[in-house]
């Protein structure tokens, strides 16, 4: 059972707990009940099992949807990095082709000419 970690009271004049779930409201006597007595009331307790069920269905359908546009996201940032690696491949290519016809032409150079 979780603790409140706060309690404050609303314009109405109910005192609500706050804190880890559940969240429970506490109202203040106003009926005839005796001075220190206080009624508290779970929200979850008030649904019937088909609420619930239905509620359980809503989360499930609201978590894929998130999922699928989670994975829809990954999908995309995987396919600008790839292309970005590809490009970078390319770029590299072209460098290291050219520092090996740069070196093929300073061993031209350099080396001697035995004709």
């Amino acid at each position: 059972m979780a603790v409140p970690t706060s309690i404050y009271q609303t314009s109405t004049g109910q005192y609500t707990a706050t804190g880890d779930m559940p969240t429970y409201q506490i109202r203040a006597p106003t009926t005839g009940l005796p001075q220190g007595v206080v009624m508290a009331a779970s929200p979850g307790s008030l649904h019937s099992p088909q609420q619930l069920a239905e509620e359980a269905t809503r989360k499930r359908e609201l978590r894929l949807m998130k999922n699928r546009e989670a994975a829809k996201e990954c999908r995309r940032r995987k396919k600008e990095y790839v292309k970005c690696l590809e490009s970078r491949v390319a770029v590299l290519e072209v460098q290291n082709k050219k520092l090996i016809e740069e070196l093929e032409t300073l061993k031209d150079i350099c080396s001697p000419k035995t004709d």
